[in-house]
């Protein structure tokens, strides 16, 4: 019976299936076994997550700025589950954040981006771009007080990048003022541009990703060749089984977020009336307290020239590596780099609050702890 199924299958669709076997067959160094190496997946079931409730939302929302509100309110307070699906969406793009971020960082600290995979580094960060203006937009298009407040922040720190600021800030505010052009330039960059982009950069990610295989740990490297060696096992079914188990856990989670912890609205958009304290999202914590230590013109230089810096990375390290070889420079720029990130997020969320303080620096003093330790663990 089954032969008699393929065979039609295989009349009607003359696909070549060898290809999917050998595709199947691929290889998988056995450090993919622990979670932390598997973070890969997680950003790419979530951005999954994100179309489908994306699309369900849009069924409903409206973008003008005397709509976009009222209709945001009519899907959390009437339409059938739409909370949810609005939670569903609001916290399945937190944690891509947070996969994507932790990824890139387990990405740095095993130095898996070194020749020949410099790309794919290239590529990683642009999604992370990428992620981060997917959070931007779409927290401007409820447009209640604080959404459209950091919209207008943003579209000013867009406007102070050097050479091209002024072209950038003026096309996403369409205009010198936030008007109802804006709010159709964040809906269309929010649900065309980002995720046609996002596509083509996660599908060449997994072409070269393909093409050189997953790298392996110095150590696993260094042992025999081959399968029976005990250094890869099979993508099929093992480690799709464990990226499946991966992907029901996140849904599991993300709809008890959704219960838990529901989408607030907020007041209307009121361009008149400053909010007394305007913050952007978590994760835009450390650029917007960066910014409070230095004039705005140098701070906005320092931050593009840090965010160039880490899309360069690869030929940064490579360069620091012939001439200080053995010293791991890398390592310690990316403690520096995590702790600082964290302290900033800390001292942006917690500003105002100064019995927090010690709290502030047991937490970051338990961070490098963990960093070291993650060191460790890595290498085993």
């Amino acid at each position: 019976m089954s032969e008699k199924l393929a065979g039609w299958i295989n009349e009607r669709i003359p696909f070549e299936w060898g290809i999917l076997r050998k595709s199947l067959d691929e290889p998988i160094p056995r450090h993919m076994h622990k979670w932390w190496f598997c973070l890969g997946g997680t950003p790419l079931y979530l951005f999954v997550i994100q179309i489908l409730s994306g699309i369900a939302l849009a069924i409903y929302y409206v973008p003008e700025p005397g709509a976009a509100f009222e209709s945001v309110r009519y899907i959390t307070r009437e339409a059938p589950f739409g909370w949810w699906v609005r939670g569903v969406h609001r916290w399945s793009a937190e944690l891509m954040v947070v996969s994507v971020i932790l990824h890139m960082i387990r990405v740095f600290f095993t130095g898996a981006y070194r020749r020949p995979r410099e790309l794919n580094w290239f590529i990683g960060m642009g999604l992370l771009v990428a992620v981060l203006t997917f959070g931007f937009s779409g927290y401007s298009l409820v447009y209640n007080q604080l959404s459209y407040w950091a919209t207008v922040v943003g579209a000013n720190i867009t406007s102070a990048v050097p050479l091209v600021g002024e072209f950038a800030g003026g096309f996403l505010r369409g205009g010198p003022e936030i008007t109802a052009n804006t709010l159709t330039r964040m809906y269309i960059l929010h649900i065309v541009v980002l995720p046609v982009a996002t596509i083509a950069l996660i599908a060449f990610h997994l072409f070269l990703l393909r093409l050189h295989g997953v790298s392996e740990q110095e150590e696993g490297a260094k042992e025999g060749a081959g399968e029976e060696s005990g250094r890869f096992f099979p993508f099929y079914p093992d480690h799709l089984m464990t990226e499946l188990t991966v992907g029901l856990f996140l849904i599991f989670l993300i709809s008890q977020l959704a219960i838990i912890f529901p989408v607030g609205l907020g007041e209307p958009a009121n361009p008149a009336v400053t909010p007394a304290h305007i913050k952007p999202e978590w994760y835009f914590y450390p650029v917007f307290r960066y910014l409070k230590f230095f004039s705005f013109k140098v701070g906005i230089v320092s931050v593009v020239f840090f965010a160039a810096g880490m899309f360069a990375w690869p030929w940064i390290d490579a360069a620091i590596e012939r001439r200080l070889p053995g010293r791991n420079v890398s390592f310690y720029f990316g403690i520096a780099a995590a702790v600082t990130m964290i302290m900033l997020i800390l001292m942006e969320g917690l500003s105002g609050r100064v019995a927090f303080f010690t709290l502030f620096f047991a937490i970051a003093v338990a961070v490098v702890i963990a960093l070291f330790i993650l060191k460790g663990l890595l290498k085993q």
